[in-house]
């Protein structure tokens, strides 16, 4: 099973499935990185169900959320459909769907090791940053847990923070900052005993 299946299958029970994964704090923390202005435009990149897009739409942002999987939009879409400032949008990163130096605000929360490149991907974020702009990226930390990659379609076992660092100086942001957020995401293998509990690490530009 492809990523963008397993995604698709397991849309309806996402929610559930996160709140075991990482907590409504993480969030909390990610979004108070960019002291956010009321009517600016955020992209949140694999949004899934919304984890990222409730919180913005909380505090009366602009939001484009974005996901290859049509499932987990429709579900997102139901759930906020009383918000006016939501736009979804199907697409992948090969073929980002918003355009070149368009939002102010670019989140992408357990996402990143996901993706085949990371570098690759943190400079199509940056992209569609306006100049000066916000990128706020939560990921995990290296780990070992082997079972992530076999039943949760991970591509990378987390990430060292000097590699994410670097890629993100590479784009020639600025103010660079790669930090712990304190938190830890967790989850259970489905075929064996094993565990994981990962460090999250926030990285904002």
């Amino acid at each position: 099973m492809e990523s963008k299946e397993y995604f698709s299958e397991v849309a309806v029970q996402w929610d559930n499935m996160w709140a075991n994964f990482f907590s409504e704090s993480l969030r909390e923390k990610a979004l108070s990185l960019t002291n956010a202005v009321q009517g600016n435009t955020a992209a949140d990149i694999g949004a899934g169900t919304g984890f990222i897009t409730e919180g913005l739409l909380r505090q009366g942002l602009q939001v484009i959320a974005v996901d290859q999987s049509s499932e987990m939009l429709n579900v997102l879409k139901k759930k906020f459909a009383h918000y006016e400032g939501l736009e979804c949008r199907v697409g992948e990163l090969e073929n980002l769907p918003i355009v070149d130096a368009s939002v102010n605000y670019v989140f992408a929360n357990m996402y990143l090791h996901h993706v085949e490149s990371p570098q690759t991907t943190i400079m199509k974020m940056v992209r569609i940053l306006k100049p000066g702009e916000k990128l706020v990226i939560t990921d995990l930390d290296e780990h070992q847990f082997m079972f992530l990659r076999t039943e949760h379609h991970d591509r990378w076992m987390g990430f060292k923070r000097s590699n994410v660092e670097a890629w993100l100086t590479i784009t020639g942001m600025k103010n660079v900052q790669v930090t712990c957020a304190n938190e830890n995401c967790c989850a259970q293998s489905t075929c064996s005993n094993d565990q994981a509990k990962s460090p999250s690490a926030g990285k904002l530009h």
